[in-house]
């Protein structure tokens, strides 16, 4: 079983195709959108965790690809501002997958960086900028 969380950049002629949803149809995949910009007849961006048996999440992929799909593979490279981090829980509260999280009884913010998603939500919450999300690529294959 495979999951990876993938960066899909469609091409403006793609956009309007069901394209993600035939990867569960077709080749029986789940898929999880963490963050999605699209917009019709121009370029779109998804963040999505994609899930499934080995050998059908590399048929997946292959097909993303042939459909002209820019398909790279997410790296968390996530850091807190130790020093700005005022642990007031603002992040907390639009983190979609509990990778920032209050720690009580001391009531302070943990950020497990294996749950993150870079979803980016943190960054705008922050009202102390204590969130430096930069995610780097990989091309997948």
């Amino acid at each position: 079983m495979d999951s990876k969380i993938l960066i899909l950049r469609f091409p403006k002629t793609e956009v309007q195709k069901p394209v993600v949803c035939n990867l569960a149809r077709k080749y029986d995949l789940t898929f999880n959108i963490l963050n999605a910009t699209i917009f019709p007849r121009e370029e779109g961006l998804m963040v999505l965790e994609l899930s499934g048996p080995r050998k059908k999440f590399k048929e997946g992929v292959l097909y993303l690809k042939d459909q002209g799909v820019n398909v790279k593979t997410a790296s968390q490279d996530i850091k807190r501002i130790d020093k700005k981090c005022t642990h007031c829980g603002a992040c907390t509260a639009v983190c979609p997958t509990g990778a920032l999280y209050i720690q009580r009884p001391e009531m302070v913010v943990i950020f497990d960086q294996k749950k993150c998603s870079i979803c980016e939500l943190c960054i705008f919450a922050c009202p102390t900028r204590a969130m430096k999300i930069s995610p780097s690529a990989h091309t997948f294959f």
